[in-house]
This record gives structure tokens, C-alpha cells and sequence, in this order.
């Protein structure tokens, strides 16, 4: 998802989303285990994510 989109989201959607960011995350490093994960950009994204999710939520307390 485009940072400009998250920006709109309330906290309560950004912790949404970062639950499924960490599920998502947690698959992969399964399917990792398991030898099925044969795309490994998609660590990169999931952890990028997690960390501009993270940085958003960071942002909205101190905004109110």
C-alpha cells in the first residue's frame, strides 16, 4: 500500500493493518522453513511496511 494511502487511515485502521502485516510476515518466514518460498522480495516489502505502518502510528498521538 502507497504511503499517501496510509497517511488517510485512522489508528485504529493502522493497527488493523499492521496485524495483517505481521501474519503476512509470519507466513513467509514459514514458508521459508518449510523450503516453499522461492520469492524473497517479499520479505523486503512486509518488513518496509511494518516499518512505515509502525512510523504512522507514531505520528498520530503526537498530532492530537
Amino acid at each position: 500500500m502507497e504511503l499517501k494511502d496510509l497517511r488517510k487511515q485512522s489508528a485504529q485502521d493502522l493497527n488493523e493493518q499492521l496485524i495483517e502485516l505481521r501474519r503476512e510476515q509470519f507466513n513467509l518466514r514459514m514458508q521459508k522453513g518449510a523450503g516453499q518460498q522461492t520469492q524473497t522480495h517479499h520479505f523486503k516489502r512486509v518488513r518496509r511496511e511494518i516499518a512505515q505502518v509502525k512510523t504512522l502510528l507514531g505520528q498520530k498521538p503526537a498530532a492530537k
